[in-house]
């Protein structure tokens, strides 16, 4: 509870102190030093659930069964996509859109009802997982009680009509200029799921567009109210969301990861976006690194053709840059299918072929504090490596760990720094324990369309 109502008085302080010293139009940018996100989540990873396509059944229950594997397999965060009941009126598809939400305080019940999602959310905990549900506050659907009872929380044109958000039919958009009382009507109903569901904190769809930060500001304290140490995401991607959310969204360095296995950028742009990374944000944002979500595989494409021969690399360089690492149902049966958005479309479980994979991944982010989210890990450094390959090290006190990638089509000589006194570990092309022995670098060829990662055992 002290967490962010303290924090957000430090700040309010700041920027008032700051106002009367400097330009108003270059107001201070006060970059915290420490972490203030719960501690829990210093090496936490997410994994996106999308409840309706996990299996044949679309059940809360059903995906209860497949818990104790995503335990085993090093899940951190589980976040479920929208639980809530789906508007019938100018529905898309037979389903619906999962962000079309008729009543905050439901359950779809094509999942269940209210005690199953309270057992799941149970069996999470006892499973060692947290649980976030994804929060819908921008739009409702049409035939949410809102729209009757309370016409004037919703942004309407100039003849009086209530508007929806680009090629969105199927969703009404709300105002928060407009009213107060939606203000506390929304802060209400994420209370809900904290008092009712024992909930760990929300993933919050379209956090800050259309919607004021100072609306945040005042929620999100007054929610984490109910429970120590909430977790809140934003799918959004500026500044001003810290320190009021504990992470965002990396979707520049998504889109750009994207166009490197492309070919239409190279690791040239990817050194310039690092380099600006934190003059865009405060040292201790959590950012989100993925290489889908719902969004990108129902939209834009499978793994295979967005990365093609090089997904384990961009996987690998998420999971590692300097933030929080997230996987998407599926990804760890190789799923080479997009979902379909509106419709029952279960995932086809041919196996686990990345299940070992991810499980390394999240093993190395929990053991390297070089590793953990945010302020918790350590500092990234840059090293020079050939043309088509990205290197890095990031460290922590007695810490390192060394990351490479190749994602040319030709094998590359790379020499990295290492310590000279130091044990190390090799994971990927090659793996075992080696001694430095004095050596100030480590040689070694990295073939094409392939990782290596090396952590200090000290």
């Amino acid at each position: 509870m002290f967490k962010k109502t303290h924090l957000l008085s430090v700040l309010m302080l700041a920027l008032l102190v700051g106002a009367c010293s400097q330009p108003a139009e270059k107001p201070a940018i006060d970059k915290l030093k420490d972490p203030y996100q719960p501690e829990w989540t210093k090496s936490a990873n997410i994994y996106e659930v999308n409840i309706r396509q996990y299996s044949e059944e679309g059940t809360f229950n059903a995906f209860r069964e497949e818990m104790p594997r995503l335990a085993d397999m090093g899940v951190d965060i589980l976040w479920l996509m929208p639980i809530n009941p789906i508007g019938m009126k100018n529905r898309k598809g037979e389903l619906g859109s999962y962000y079309s939400v008729s009543d905050y305080k439901g359950i779809n019940p094509n999942y269940g009802t209210l005690d199953d999602f309270k057992a799941l959310v149970a069996e999470a905990h006892e499973l060692g997982m947290k649980v976030i549900i994804d929060w819908v506050p921008n739009h409702t659907a049409w035939d949410h009680p809102w729209i009757t009872e309370h016409p004037e929380f919703y942004a309407k044109d100039d003849e009086g009509n209530i508007t929806y958000e680009a090629d969105w039919t199927d969703i009404a958009l709300l105002n928060y200029n407009n009213s107060k009382e939606l203000w506390s009507m929304m802060t209400d109903a994420m209370a809900y799921w904290v008092e009712v569901a024992d909930i760990d904190g929300f993933r919050v769809d379209h956090a800050a567009h259309e919607i004021p930060m100072e609306f945040w500001n005042e929620a999100i304290p007054a929610v984490d109210e109910k429970k120590d140490d909430l977790f809140w995401l934003a799918e959004w991607n500026e500044s001003k969301l810290y320190p009021t959310f504990d992470a965002s969204y990396a979707w520049e360095y998504f889109h750009l990861s994207t166009e490197i296995a492309k070919g239409e950028k190279s690791f040239v742009d990817l050194d310039e976006y690092m380099a600006h990374r934190n003059e865009k944000f405060p040292v201790t944002a959590y950012l989100m690194y993925f290489t889908t979500n719902h969004d990108e595989n129902s939209w834009n494409g499978t793994d295979q053709e967005l990365f093609g021969d090089n997904f384990e690399n961009f996987s690998v360089l998420a999971a590692t840059m300097d933030g929080m690492f997230l996987v998407y149902s599926g990804q760890e049966t190789a799923m080479d299918k997009q979902l379909k958005f509106f419709e029952s479309d279960p995932i086809e479980w041919d196996g686990y072929e990345y299940e070992d994979f991810y499980s390394t991944l999240y093993t190395l982010i929990d053991d390297n504090p070089a590793l953990w989210n945010g302020a918790y890990g350590g500092d990234f450094k840059r090293i020079e490596s050939p043309e088509g390959t990205f290197a890095f090290s990031r460290t922590k006190g007695s810490n390192e760990v060394i990351v490479a990638v190749n994602i040319s089509e030709d094998d590359k000589e790379i020499s990295v720094p290492v310590w000279s006194a130091s044990n190390y570990t090799k994971f990927g092309v090659t793996e075992g324990d080696f001694s430095t022995d004095g050596s100030k670098t480590y040689d070694f060829e990295l073939p094409a369309n392939e990782w290596f990662i090396l952590t200090a055992n000290n």
